[in-house]
């Protein structure tokens, strides 16, 4: 076990990842102890990076109950998802200028892996598949302030980018949306990465409405 503050990005890290990738659902209780065990650091550098995640929203203090995975409403998703749109669209666009010939053809057979599970109705990996896509599409980018401020919105939405899946047709809605994207920025075409981005990050929007509609 390790200690001092010098581990607490690490910390951060290892437990922002925990949450982004669901490992630690929404309204989780963080144990300090358990934490110390997982992250192999002190109690010390724990408390400091539950409270560096706290500060960015990813987690909540509740008075005499401890820490927990923060759970976000569907209006918050709503509206954390507009932020990440223009993100997004930065990043596609940037995409396009910058992908070198082997990234498109790992984007290219990463899209025939998503279109595969939609086929299968592998939702969970679907799930995984489209962040995984998003991160290539950040790598080539080779934008880190974009980037960053992403992976950070990202971690507070996936419960809610998960429900979306599990939805009859959305899947396949999604995958068209996407490849639309990768076809973009394949064809290193800014103005229209840009824009596939955009109206996919508007299409997961209106679905993440739609219960609240209903």
């Amino acid at each position: 076990m390790t200690s001092g503050t010098a581990d607490r990005p690490l910390a951060e890290q290892q437990l922002r990842r925990a949450i982004a990738d669901g490992e630690m659902a929404p309204g989780h209780r963080l144990v300090e102890a358990d934490l110390v065990e997982l992250l192999g650091v002190s109690r010390s550098t724990v408390r400091l990076a539950i409270d560096a995640l706290a500060a960015e929203g990813l987690i909540e203090r509740i008075p005499n109950r401890g820490a927990r995975v923060r759970v976000v409403s569907v209006e918050e998703a709503v509206a954390t998802t507009e932020c990440r749109m223009a993100l997004e669209g930065l990043i596609a666009r940037k995409a396009a200028e910058r992908i070198t010939g082997a990234e498109v053809d790992r984007l290219h057979a990463h899209l025939a892996r998503m279109r595969a599970a939609v086929e299968a109705g592998d939702v969970l990996t679907y799930s995984a598949l489209i962040q995984q896509l998003h991160q290539q599409v950040r790598d080539a980018a080779r934008q880190p302030v974009a980037a960053e401020l992403i992976g950070r919105l990202q971690a507070q939405l996936v419960r809610h980018q998960f429900q979306l899946s599990l939805r009859p047709g959305r899947t396949r809605v999604s995958v068209e949306e996407l490849a639309a994207l990768v076809d973009a920025v394949a064809a290193r075409d800014g103005d229209r990465a840009e824009a596939a981005a955009t109206a996919h990050f508007r299409s997961v929007i209106c679905a993440l409405r739609e219960p609240a509609a209903q």
